[in-house]
């Protein structure tokens, strides 16, 4: 699919009917674009005052974890159009459809599900997309199906090559996008593991 783009770490830009950005971040250009920004949680590689401020334009939503309204109105003070999601709500802005998923960490503290923070499960001209964040294999993130999936394959802060590997390889998802990795290594594991008939999309 030529219409995913994949900058670093967790940053994708998805155009279509609309353009929308997922935790934009170390963009080197500012193309005031985005129609919906989706950010996954506060952590700085994901909520980033000043690549936000470089997609924005004055009629751009932007959705973020209930938890973070007041941090944004205070860092993003030229956001006119904010609005909170908790795990399990769903909305909907200018015709893309948007569903917050749990997302957090298993056995590890860097993402407490109690945060409330979130993966997103996006449908836009007929597509679903499922933006992970920041996420360990959860219950909630098995039984979702999409067309396009961003799963994050670093390890650490989230779940690892291996463990994304075997996640996937359960059962057919789509169009698999890794992200979230600082080391090529990872990613390069990750697709090693996978399925032959896995179809993948990836960041050189």
């Amino acid at each position: 699919m030529n219409n995913i783009f994949v900058n670093t770490r967790s940053s994708i830009k998805v155009t279509g009917s609309k353009t929308i950005y997922f935790d934009p971040l170390e963009l080197e250009e500012a193309p005031k674009d985005a129609d919906i920004i989706f950010v996954t949680h506060e952590h700085y590689d994901h909520f980033s005052p000043e690549d936000i401020r470089k997609v924005l334009k004055d009629d751009t939503k932007v959705i973020v974890p209930a938890s973070m309204l007041e941090v944004v109105k205070e860092k993003c003070v030229e956001v006119k159009n904010l609005y909170g999601i908790l795990p399990g709500q769903t909305g909907e802005c200018d015709g893309v459809k948007y569903h917050g998923i749990p997302a957090y960490n298993i056995g590890k503290a860097f993402h407490p599900k109690e945060r409330n923070w979130v993966g997103y499960l996006v449908e836009m001209d007929g597509v679903t997309y499922y933006a992970m964040g920041d996420t360990d294999v959860t219950p909630e993130a098995q039984v979702v199906d999409v067309d396009v999936i961003f799963v994050p394959v670093g390890g650490k802060y989230t779940m690892d090559a291996d463990e994304a590997a075997e996640f996937i390889n359960q059962k057919p998802r789509g169009l698999v996008v890794p992200i979230h990795y600082a080391d090529p290594e990872a990613c390069e594991r990750f697709l090693g593991l996978l399925k032959p008939e896995v179809k993948t999309k990836y960041r050189n």
